[in-house]
């Protein structure tokens, strides 16, 4: 670890539970990254980089490979994939992988992520091989993830070639190449780590566009090298997914390729499978809220906290109905605070699925400021004034159309601050909560997606 990046996070930034770092400028987001990007012991992570044109059109691309290698492999692993109905060849091979006795590495590749191609498993297949051949593995201890334009072939050609680079570039200092490589339309990399005894847990994740996970286009890599057994960390990874990643929703489409792998190197004695579980859940809950501040034309988080549901699933399911709503998701872009909206996703999603509930005792506020309480509103001059100024106090950046034929593009490569639209929702009906997180939707977003592929 650098002095600078070791005297940034002395100085500037709390323990990684905090919710609200701030950032100067992209040398300073950059040097909090580093500060928390040491490896577990056991593992090592390298990238490459090439050039070449997709076959499916004529236009230049480039390609990043990240390996992910074990000192040895590991019978400690476990991984959780998209529920999307058509996923990609990396998907089905990892759910074959997790009945083998050990995984040696991982290989990620960014650009096209192997959905529905022609042969997409077997490229995948023939891609382990050649990872499994240099590191002295077997290919079914290799796991493969890939990520990018769906529909596409991965071009093998260039990448098998380019896998003994990546190997060769393996260094067991930093995740920070990794968390750099994997990425997409994300703005930049996210990182995040916990410390638990002598022992750490970092995770990096790749997110931007197409979220809704029950496994997002999300990719997420968790390493550790507290010695928890296979089934115990199966059971730890099962147990965090439903607080993070599943309670977050940029746009409510469920990728093709979500993934989520949770490796250990076993080197460390775990003092506490319970303080375990506990530096997981934060991991994954902080890398949840990244994606979603990284995500395409983002220029809101929004947290909806819901109580008082019946259940669980139902406060859940709440928290989802609002942010995944277009209207309110373009009102909260706009620093407007058009309560009636978030009213209406409410109401709209209980009156299908539990009509004739009883909403009387419910209650609502926004930025800490009450607006609804026993079935009306509660507004003023005052009220409004305030909410519009939590708005812009939680905004990441504001946006300025663009002069005619040009695009939007973000003015930020970092985040900011870690500030959000924080929404509290009590529906006075049982002990059920739930903690989701959102987005706002913006010109930038519609921009993105339309140039996606062209």
């Amino acid at each position: 670890m650098s002095d600078i990046a070791t005297e940034l996070r002395a100085s500037h930034f709390p323990t990684m539970t905090s919710t609200n770092l701030t950032f100067a400028s992209q040398a300073e987001h950059r040097a909090w990254l580093a500060s928390q990007a040491a490896l577990p012991a056991g593992f090592r992570v390298g990238t490459t980089r090439f050039d070449f044109t997709p076959v499916e059109v004529s236009k230049p691309a480039k390609m990043t490979i990240t390996m992910i290698a074990l000192d040895k492999p590991t019978t400690a692993f476990a991984a959780m994939f998209t529920q999307n109905a058509f996923p990609g060849a990396p998907i089905h091979i990892g759910r074959q992988r997790l009945h083998e006795a050990t995984i040696g590495a991982v290989i990620v590749n960014n650009k096209i992520s192997n959905v529905c191609a022609p042969d997409g498993v077997r490229t995948s297949e023939r891609l382990c091989e050649a990872a499994a051949a240099i590191l002295k593995l077997t290919p079914q201890q290799i796991l493969p993830s890939s990520t990018g334009v769906i529909g596409w072939q991965l071009p093998v050609e260039q990448m098998v070639p380019a896998i003994p680079k990546a190997v060769s570039a393996l260094q067991a200092e930093s995740i920070l190449p990794g968390a750099e490589g994997i990425v997409t339309t994300d703005l930049y990399p996210k990182i995040r780590r916990a410390q638990v005894g002598n022992g750490s847990i970092v995770g990096i994740a790749k997110g931007a566009g197409m979220i809704e996970p029950n496994l997002a286009t999300m990719l997420v890599y968790l390493l550790t090298d507290l010695d928890v057994p296979r089934d115990a960390l199966r059971a730890a990874l099962a147990k965090a997914i439903p607080g993070s990643f599943n309670s977050m929703s940029i746009d409510s489409d469920t990728s093709t390729s979500d993934t989520v792998a949770l490796l250990s190197s076993q080197l460390v004695p775990c003092p506490d499978l319970s303080a375990f579980q506990t530096a997981l859940n934060n991991v994954c809950r902080d890398l949840a809220e990244d994606i979603a501040r990284n995500g395409e034309g983002v220029h809101h988080v929004i947290r909806v906290q819901v109580t008082g549901a019946p259940t669980e699933a139902f406060a859940r399911s709440v928290g989802k109905s609002v942010v995944n709503s277009p209207l309110f998701q373009c009102a909260v872009c706009g620093n407007d605070p058009n309560v009636g909206r978030l009213v209406c996703a409410i109401g709209k999603h209980i009156g299908v699925i539990a009509p004739g509930t009883d909403l009387s005792k419910s209650r609502m506020t926004m930025g800490g400021q009450e607006i609804f309480a026993n079935g009306a509103f509660r507004l003023s001059p005052t009220v409004e004034a305030a909410l519009i100024a939590h708005m812009k106090n939680a905004e990441l950046y504001s946006s300025t159309p663009p002069p005619d034929g040009l695009t939007f593009s973000p003015p930020i490569t970092y985040p900011p601050h870690e500030r959000r639209v924080e929404i509290t929702i009590d529906l006075g009906l049982g002990l059920g909560a739930a903690t989701v997180i959102g987005t706002d939707r913006s010109h930038e977003y519609i921009s993105e997606n339309a140039d996606y592929r062209s």
